[in-house]
């Protein structure tokens, strides 16, 4: 039997590090676009744990591959060869950018192998950075997320990192032959899934290959088909060098990549990097299912209709100013004087509807692609109980 609500709170009250700010409800079973607590009652996530179940809650083939792998051997480290991370660095690879893998534990781990792979390739090179990404909390990773509330606390950062104005002009002007990478998510996320115009991304590949610094895209939050594409580029005029993948990769396990382009796939040498844990046969194969399950066409069309079906229907609730997004990551502004984290609130207490204010104003959808049409109305039923 699980621990009480109350019981778990004061677990968390003496022992745990509060570094969270939780929501009163104890999850103890999910399956596809649901979730269930510890009395039964049923919720509707679209959260997704925040773009990592694009698969949705316990998918059977996940469950199956992780399991399988899990009673043969789970761990032998890499010093050894295993086949499931040999077969997912192949299957990344080969769904994207054609270089090399190096695989990690999470999507900060991610990007810093990102930015040893840039500086690596040009000693000493400077790191370019977009205003409102985030790229996580790790020093590296931090020091690339230029925002003070993160920041100023830990200071002082890595050096080397410049962040500059989303525009065109900033990013010509910003690279110069100085400059190790840029580094930017397509969408920005944790800011409230803002799309990048594609002008800017097609600034910041002319600059790059005048410069000879590498163009490196955080797909942490986009990949894995968020957005109808398997990656996000692929819906773009642009080819990074390297992209980042984590979230979503694992099919609801803790699992990151770093994928090379030709160019850059052989710029790590051998000790440059390294993890204890990375790779591990369980979780690689767990992660093999997701991808082969994110990859099918079929899914991936469908996230383009269902994610149009999700604005239309969010545009039509009459406190809601304003609707952006791609495929099934979308956000929405509320109208003046809403506060975005008591609706998200209420939305979950009171009509079991999983969601995400990423600011005071804004709340983010991200529900597992294999969402149907009638969870979708459904979802904005419910949030219309608030904003209709």
């Amino acid at each position: 039997m699980s621990p009480t609500l109350a019981e778990l709170q004061a677990l968390e009250s003496e022992h745990a590090v509060g570094t969270f700010v939780r929501l009163p409800v104890q999850f103890v079973r999910g399956s596809g676009v649901r979730l269930w607590d510890e009395h039964g009652r049923e919720y509707l996530d679209f959260l997704a744990g925040i773009s990592v179940l694009n698969v949705g809650h316990c998918h059977p083939r996940v469950v199956a591959a992780l399991t399988a792998q899990a009673a043969e051997l789970s761990h032998v480290s890499n010093l050894f060869y295993t086949a499931p991370a040999m077969e997912l660095s192949a299957a990344l690879a080969e769904s994207s950018l054609g270089g090399k893998v190096f695989l990690c534990n999470s999507g900060a781990e991610a990007n810093e192998a990102a930015i040893k792979l840039a500086r690596r390739a040009r000693p000493g090179g400077g790191i370019v950075v977009l205003r409102d990404g985030f790229h996580g909390r790790t020093y590296g990773a931090l020091s690339a997320t230029p925002q003070e509330s993160k920041q100023a606390p830990f200071a002082p950062l890595v050096p080397g990192f410049t962040a500059i104005a989303k525009t065109p002009e900033a990013l010509a002007e910003a690279v110069t032959g100085s400059t190790a990478a840029v580094l930017l998510e397509p969408i920005q996320g944790e800011s409230g899934i803002h799309p990048l115009d594609d002008a800017l991304l097609i600034a910041a590949r002319e600059a790059c290959d005048r410069s000879g610094a590498a163009l490196i895209f955080d797909e942490i939050q986009t990949g894995m088909g968020r957005t109808g594409t398997m990656w996000a580029y692929q819906q773009t005029p642009v080819v990074p060098d390297a992209l980042t993948s984590a979230k979503a990769l694992g099919g609801g396990l803790p699992i990151g990549a770093l994928v090379t382009g030709p160019g850059l796939a052989d710029v790590l040498q051998p000790g440059d990097h390294g993890s204890t844990f990375a790779g591990g046969l369980a979780i690689c194969a767990a992660a093999l299912a997701a991808v082969e399950i994110c990859r099918d066409p079929e899914l991936l069309e469908r996230v383009h209709a269902l994610g149009e079906r999700l604005r239309h229907a969010l545009a039509e609730l009459a406190q809601v100013v304003a609707v952006r997004g791609r495929g099934l990551m979308v956000g929405i502004d509320l109208a003046p004087g809403l506060d975005a984290p008591e609706i998200v609130r209420r939305a979950l207490l009171e009509q079991r509807l999983v969601l995400n204010a990423t600011g005071p104003s804004t709340i983010r959808f991200e529900p597992p692609l294999i969402v149907t049409e009638a969870e979708i109305d459904e979802a904005v039923g419910r949030l219309g109980t608030f904003l209709g």
